[in-house]
């Protein structure tokens, strides 16, 4: 990708914002903050969720079938659940004006999580043991009316999320495949370069279910919640859980939850009358779990967690191109042809790159490169001599380099 021709464009001397996430995508051009909570994904912000939204899918493809709920969905649902009086972050929606109002009068849920629907539609597939068990996810725009939008992407009105509905004849199969996705959610951010920092955190069921859930909590400066350490039973508890004597002596680190799952038992399949006909012909009531992972405010946490004073310094596995390439001396044609060459190489060699075409000077380039925290800075000026300058944005070693010793060092 060109720069010159994309839709890019940073601004280092934006405003400092209420998070480090908030402020350095927004100087970086990777997002624009339309209001309190709500977010656009500009193209290159865009490049990094899809990044994140792959790998998730990925691995949730390992387990489930992938399909796509509506964002509405009618009140009976959550008056049938129990829970429209009971979710303090519900939105309602309807007609914004009186001519609107004149052609549909009804109000409608916008949903943040699915259980209802979800099990509404699964009921009439899985009516007999032999359809289950059965694993299904989305990834979609989700809305919560949070009180405090104010951690930039960490915390929305708006947001993506990967959410994961399982269905079981069973409550010792829900919890055989509860355990499978502890493994499943490492595996996704250890790909992301968060699975050392992130701990797998004993947590309450909150307006989804009585019993104890899981949230997988990475550690971060700036996070929103506290962890404790229970030596004992050699696990992590949230400040819900966690005993007053545990909060005053165990250790104890702020962190950020990336996700969550949650064992909800015969909640949902008795509320809207899931029935399934076992092998010995019985009925039973079906058993039901959800797996979330919040794409958008993985994408701020990964932020918090890679940065410098200078910029993002994205793990290579979501950054939005591999290579930052430097065209330099855009006044000498024998320069320009050598970095137009190097693109060519790389794009031909598969290595995603943007190339700063621009003719504008080595400070601005580099100050770009560094914000937007492509993982390869690669110059080509008249000083590289047909070679490739290339620094880390992780290390910050810069090493000159033919372009095949550097394919070999990109992977390809």
């Amino acid at each position: 990708m060109k720069y010159s021709s994309y839709y890019l464009k940073t601004n280092k001397e934006a405003k400092s914002l209420e998070s480090i996430n908030a402020t350095l995508l927004q100087k970086g051009g990777f997002v624009e903050q339309v209001m309190a909570g709500v977010y656009a994904f500009l193209p290159i912000g865009l490049r990094v969720l899809n990044k994140i939204e792959t790998i998730v899918r990925e691995e949730m493809d390992k387990v489930g079938s992938e399909l796509l709920l509506p964002a509405l969905s009618p009140k009976s649902l959550w008056e049938q659940s129990g829970r429209l009086n009971t979710i303090d972050v519900l939105f309602e929606v309807r007609g914004a004006n009186d001519l609107a109002r004149a052609k549909n009068s009804a109000s409608y849920i916008l949903n943040p999580t699915q259980e209802e629907i979800m099990t509404t539609i699964v009921r009439h597939y899985a009516m007999s043991y032999k359809d289950l068990p059965l694993a299904v996810y989305q990834i979609q725009t989700k809305f919560r009316s949070e009180p405090r939008a104010k951690s930039g992407l960490m915390r929305g009105r708006e947001f993506r999320m990967k959410d994961l509905y399982s269905f079981h004849e069973t409550a010792e199969d829900l919890d055989r495949f509860y355990d499978e996705m502890k493994s499943v959610y490492a595996r996704v951010f250890d790909r992301m370069g968060l699975g050392h920092a992130t701990h797998l955190t004993l947590a309450g069921g909150g307006d989804f279910t009585s019993n104890f859930s899981h949230e997988f909590q990475t550690v971060c400066e700036t996070g929103e919640d506290i962890i404790f350490y229970d030596e004992k039973e050699k696990i992590w508890k949230n400040k819900e859980v966690a005993s007053e004597e545990l909060q005053k002596t165990a250790e104890s680190v702020r962190a950020s939850e990336v996700g969550n799952i949650y064992r909800f038992g015969t909640k949902y399949s008795d509320s809207f009358d899931h029935i399934i006909t076992q092998q010995n012909g019985d009925k039973s009531a079906v058993h039901t779990g959800s797996y979330g992972i919040g794409t958008s405010r993985l994408m701020g946490v990964l932020v918090e967690k890679f940065h410098d004073e200078k910029g993002i310094m994205w793990p290579e596995s979501v950054a939005p191109f591999t290579v930052y390439l430097a065209g330099l001396n855009r006044d000498d044609d024998a320069t320009i042809a050598a970095a137009d060459a190097a693109y060519t190489a790389l794009e031909e060699a598969g290595v995603e790159t943007l190339y700063d075409d621009r003719d504008t000077g080595t400070g601005a380039k580099f100050a770009d490169a560094e914000l937007l925290g492509i993982p390869w800075r690669v110059v080509v000026s008249k000083k590289t001599a047909g070679k490739l300058e290339v620094t880390s944005r992780a290390t910050n070693e810069t090493h000159l380099l033919e372009i095949s010793e550097f394919l070999k060092k990109a992977g390809k």
